[in-house]
């Protein structure tokens, strides 16, 4: 599957840090203790405004996932593409492409680790397989 090329901002910045490093960085409200999405402004939980980035354990569980048809375009036809919700560890829930999963293999609460793919002239992206 080609990924669009996803590019940093200002707020961005520190989450593609970490994914150029290998790292999935989330969201951490140290007053309520809570652990927000990557794109959170404020508290999940709380809706406190101290959030700051850390470290994630880059491990979950498939909550659920979806099978996007590939397509045919001039006699060439692109491959199924997996794209899943994964509830990490640490609590948010983030959508992941499952580049190397195979459908039949899926099932609800399997394990996921959390890797890496840099499409071309693009960020470095979060991508899930299972563990």
């Amino acid at each position: 599957m080609a990924l669009a090329p996803v590019v940093r901002d200002d707020f961005s910045a520190p989450f593609f840090d970490g994914t150029a490093a290998g790292r999935l960085m989330l969201r951490f409200s140290p007053s309520s203790g809570e652990w927000s999405e990557p794109a959170a402004r404020f508290c999940s939980v709380t809706q406190a405004d101290d959030l700051e980035w850390r470290e994630s354990s880059g491990r979950g569980t498939l909550v659920t996932w979806t099978i996007k048809p590939g397509r045919t375009k001039d006699d060439v036809t692109t491959p199924d593409v997996v794209i899943g919700i994964v509830e990490l560890e640490e609590g948010p829930w983030l959508s992941l492409w499952l580049p190397e999963a195979d459908p039949s293999s899926l099932a609800e609460g399997a394990a996921v680790t959390v890797g890496f793919v840099q499409p071309e002239g693009s960020e470095h992206l979060p991508v899930a397989s299972l563990a």
